[in-house]
């Protein structure tokens, strides 16, 4: 028998609206419009994600710090309240239990936003690592709607419908408002690279999901004068690739390592310790056998996750761990795990598709020009 799909506080329109697909256990939005549509609304203007599938717990209490730099790989002692940090959670052998933002709502109240596919793993773990210390550890996940609203024209759409002003809340740091007349928390932070905002609908369960769907509504509405579109997990992927974002369970697992996966700046290793770090340290001492790496296509083919990436000897080399087409660039792009010898930019590969070797170059990230597109962009669209 399988089990019943869950739903978030906005299923019923979703199923109105969108074309619907399963994702970690949840019936959730692939395409509204379109993939193209959506992910290129983003990129010039403004999109609207549901993302309440996510998991979400708070950690408080008067070990809350200590606990929590415990168990993740950076440094929360250097966030103040209303600051947020993007990290991960290692293993003993230093593999990746999960990426994540962390948010320090009160000096003694944290509140971690992990991925949905892991919400019961990384609450074991969580719960699982807390004994004898003064922390309360809750799931609120069902109780509180989530949104992120993404694009140049992200701040606009917004400012119309708040009552803060969102114009002082830079990246990565937080603030509560409302907005539509609903209370929210609203953070800088997102998954696409661009500039936006991540919305959580507090006291909005599963049950009762009126705010988020008045919410919802809201948005859109006021992001009609900017180009608004509602966005799913189609666009969403293609954005965080293009960005060079790591997706979990695609291209960090448990058995890669922060270092390995060029997230290294958010493994704290001066840290007194957390979980892992024996494994790290000895890994950045010994050198790194492989890397993560951009791969852009020369010709025609789109790459996929599983594809292998050989040398220009014609060497199976590694094999890409995320692979698709490029709306904005117009090309296929991937990412993947290659020797640490041949993770140089400017490096030729090929990429195995259909039985054939395609030309490939490794490349920096983001895929894009991050002068002309990205949260860093210097000319407006």
């Amino acid at each position: 028998m399988t089990a019943q799909a869950k739903k978030t506080q906005l299923y019923e329109i979703h199923k109105k609206t969108a074309k619907l697909t399963m994702f970690a256990g949840f019936e959730m939005p692939l395409l509204y419009e379109g993939i193209i549509a959506e992910h290129l609304a983003v990129r010039d203007n403004v999109g609207v994600f549901d993302i309440s599938h996510m998991g979400r717990v708070t950690i408080s209490g008067a070990d809350a710090e200590r606990f929590v730099n415990y168990v993740i790989t950076n440094d929360v002692s250097k966030l103040a309240p209303n600051n947020a940090q993007y990290s991960v959670m290692c293993n003993e052998k230093g593999g990746i239990i999960d990426d994540f933002v962390v948010y320090r709502l009160e000096p003694e109240t944290f509140m971690i936003v992990f991925n949905a596919s892991n919400r019961k793993k990384d609450y074991d773990w969580i719960s699982g690592n807390s004994k004898n210390l003064g922390v309360e550890i809750k799931d609120v996940s069902d109780d509180v709607a989530m949104f992120a609203v993404q694009g140049p024209k992200a701040e606009k759409t917004l400012q119309a419908i708040s009552t803060a002003d969102l114009g002082k809340i830079e990246r990565f740091k937080c603030g509560s408002s409302r907005l539509a007349d609903v209370d929210v928390f609203m953070a800088r932070t997102g998954y696409t690279g661009e500039d936006g905002f991540e919305i959580f609908v507090w006291d909005s369960p599963l049950i009762k999901p009126d705010k988020a769907v008045k919410l919802w509504n809201a948005i859109l509405e006021a992001g009609k004068a900017y180009g608004i579109l509602p966005c799913g997990l189609g666009a969403r992927d293609t954005l965080r690739l293009e960005a060079g974002l790591c997706l979990y369970g695609n291209d960090i697992d448990e058995n890669t390592t922060p270092l390995e996966a060029g997230l290294g700046f958010v493994a704290k290793l001066q840290k007194e310790d957390f979980i892992g770090k024996t494994a790290l340290v000895a890994q950045k001492a010994e050198g790194l056998k492989r890397k993560r790496v951009a791969v852009k296509m020369a010709g025609e083919g789109i790459p996929r996750s599983g594809f292998e990436i050989y040398d220009e000897k014609g060497l199976k080399v590694g094999q890409l761990t995320s692979g698709t087409f490029s709306p904005l660039l117009r090309c296929g792009i991937g990412m993947g795990y290659v020797p640490t010898s041949l993770a140089q930019e400017g490096s030729h590969v090929k990429v195995k598709i259909r039985d054939k070797l395609a030309d490939a170059t490794i490349v920096s990230l983001p895929f894009y020009d991050p002068e002309k597109y990205g949260f860093r962009r210097k000319t407006a669209p």
